[in-house]
């Protein structure tokens, strides 16, 4: 692998294998999940999963139905967190009821953001794989699955999207999304929506530390979305790598930095 690729990859592990965002909020608040958890009304798990499944929905919807390829250029980066950072912000104010509202609206902006890094690493947005590609960012960003604990998070996630993912660009190819509800989406749209309903729910828990709500709530929107850009970044430098150099040879390399680094995650 040439040098300045092998750079690109590694800057990739060390994105893609850092730790969580449960994690970092722990950083930003000083408690953990599991304490801000608790500060949650018990029917919060059902709003925040209906909010994520509904959020996933219309990203995929915007992705394979608003997104067009343009000419390759530096991602906005700043211009787009500040969009999600106010539209969470507005959302916060009503509270979890809000989340409804705010989250498909945030998430739809975070999606034209990783459009945008995919655009700067060279993927065809016009392609129903690479605007899915740009979806399936949303299910990075949480602990690895139990059961893949074998294989890198990122490497994990992917794997276990594979079935689903092939299955909805060969779908959408033939199809287009005029049928949100057809079987072989509903499946993609869950199994992404499994795993950011994770963070999500983490995010919804430290917006609840009361102090947090009332100061610091911007900062979770701003580490929420930053937390995905860095995803993506990540992922498409990963794609772009693959298309040079075969996904195998990629891969091995992935692994092999991964275990010299240490930044391999559970």
């Amino acid at each position: 692998m040439d040098p300045v690729d092998l750079r690109s990859l590694e800057g990739a592990v060390g994105v893609l294998e850092s730790p969580t965002f449960a994690a970092r909020i722990v950083n930003l608040i000083g408690m953990p999940i599991e304490a801000a958890t608790k500060l949650l009304p018990a029917r919060a798990g059902a709003i925040v999963s209906r909010a994520t499944s509904l959020a996933v929905r219309k990203a995929v919807v915007a992705a394979v139905s608003t997104m067009g390829a343009k000419h390759r250029r530096a991602p906005s980066k700043w211009l787009h967190r500040a969009a999600a950072a106010g539209s969470g912000g507005v959302g916060g104010f009503f509270g979890l009821p809000g989340l409804a509202f705010e989250l498909p609206i945030s998430t739809v902006i975070m999606l034209r953001a990783i459009a945008d890094i995919a655009r700067s690493e060279g993927e065809d947005i016009g392609s129903v794989e690479s605007q899915l590609a740009c979806v399936q960012v949303f299910a990075l960003g949480g602990p690895t699955p139990a059961d893949d604990a074998s294989e890198t998070a990122y490497y994990a996630v992917r794997i276990g999207l594979a079935k689903a993912f092939t299955e909805a660009a060969e779908y959408i190819t033939a199809r287009g999304v005029t049928d949100e509800g057809a079987p072989v989406l509903l499946r993609l749209i869950a199994r992404i929506a499994a795993r950011f309903d994770v963070v999500v729910g983490e995010k919804v828990a430290a917006e609840a530390v009361p102090v947090i709500g009332a100061v610091s709530g911007a900062a979770i929107n701003l580490l929420f979305v930053t937390t995905f850009q860095k995803a993506a970044a990540g992922h498409f430098t990963v794609r772009r790598l693959e298309r040079t150099y075969g996904p195998d040879a990629v891969k091995s390399e992935y692994e092999a930095i991964a275990k010299r680094t240490g930044v391999r995650r559970s």
